[in-house]
């Protein structure tokens, strides 16, 4: 074979793995647009509403005044970043209680007006009380990156009262999750990246009782970092005579045989050390199988009625505590 139709060769196999590489990627997002591939939608909103913040200790951050459909409900945000409507001018004379968390609290595959802060906001209204409930929450933040953002961010916002929605990846150390160009804008390339982690065990190597029993060794750099976290946010909180909340948030893989209630009992010891007033939400969703509250199938966030059982449940907690002088308890 001569040089000639050496070159020829391979320019029409590059041509052939190029074309077949693009009716790849096509096919896909035909596919996936029906918007029920967890994995891609939670691809597409790091791609649509979150850029790389040029905070290290957050990663990524939210984008302000944006918009995106994923997993078929809309997911806007405003001039702080929050899920939801612009935030009005502070009024003294209105309780303000801001939700610190991840996509649970955020609300994802939950419809704006489903979520627990929506839901908190209309109980509280038709209570006759005047209260603004924000939701800052924020997919693949633990408690590091949410105590940081809202020290960074959030203190211009002068909150009455936090809610931290601590769920048990609050302890992990995660990475910033950028990946790279065509991890970022590739269905293809994220879908065999995602196929090919999991074929070699880096996804689901272990149980999620193992995974959880690692973060939670009292030596682990994760679950230290949590800890100063928290207690960072405590202290803010006590010198400007701020409630603090914590909404201790269930995995709802297993909710017959829970088995993470020794981690229930250690946040709870901590939360009470550090100030913060304990609410487990475990008990709101004993009664359920996981299929009841799951977004979808396949993924495990809470649906509309879990946020209606979260608000149900913290709701409570949050009007008994309005009839405690601000920093009395602390």
């Amino acid at each position: 074979m001569n040089f000639r139709n050496f070159a020829l060769s391979a320019v029409m196999v590059v041509v052939s793995v190029v074309l077949m590489l693009g009716v790849g990627e096509v096919v896909l997002r035909v596919k996936n647009s029906t918007m029920t591939n967890y994995d891609i939608e939670m691809w597409r909103y790091a791609r649509d509403l979150k850029f790389r913040s040029d905070n290290p200790v957050l990663g990524h951050d939210h984008l302000k005044n944006a918009s995106a459909r994923l997993q078929s409900v809309e997911i806007r945000t405003d001039e702080w970043g929050l899920r939801g409507p612009p935030v009005p001018p502070r009024d003294p004379d209105v309780r303000r209680i801001l939700f610190l968390g991840s996509s649970i609290t955020l609300g994802w595959g939950v419809k704006e007006e489903d979520t627990e802060t929506e839901q908190l906001r209309k109980m509280f209204a038709a209570d006759g009380q005047r209260v603004e409930v924000l939701n800052a929450g924020i997919g693949n933040y633990n408690a590091e990156r949410y105590v940081e953002r809202f020290l960074t961010e959030l203190t211009g916002l002068d909150p009455s009262d936090i809610v931290v929605q601590y769920f048990l990846r609050d302890a992990e150390k995660l990475d910033d999750g950028q990946g790279n160009a065509l991890l970022r804008n590739s269905e293809l390339a994220v879908t065999l990246w995602i196929a090919m982690t999991r074929l070699t065990g880096k996804v689901g190597l272990r149980s999620l009782e193992e995974h959880y029993q690692s973060v939670y060794k009292q030596d682990s750099e994760g679950y230290r970092t949590m800890l100063a976290s928290l207690r960072k946010l405590a202290d803010y909180a006590k010198a400007h005579h701020i409630r603090l909340t914590m909404a201790m948030t269930p995995d709802i893989h297993n909710l017959k045989d829970y088995p993470f209630l020794d981690i229930h009992r250690r946040m709870e010891g901590i939360a009470r050390d550090d100030g913060y007033t304990f609410v487990d939400l475990l008990p709101a969703f004993s009664k359920l199988s996981p299929e009841q509250v799951w977004a979808m199938p396949g993924d495990p966030h809470p649906n509309a009625l879990g946020h209606r059982l979260m608000a149900e449940a913290i709701y409570p907690v949050l009007r008994e505590g309005a009839k405690t002088e601000l920093g009395s308890s602390r």
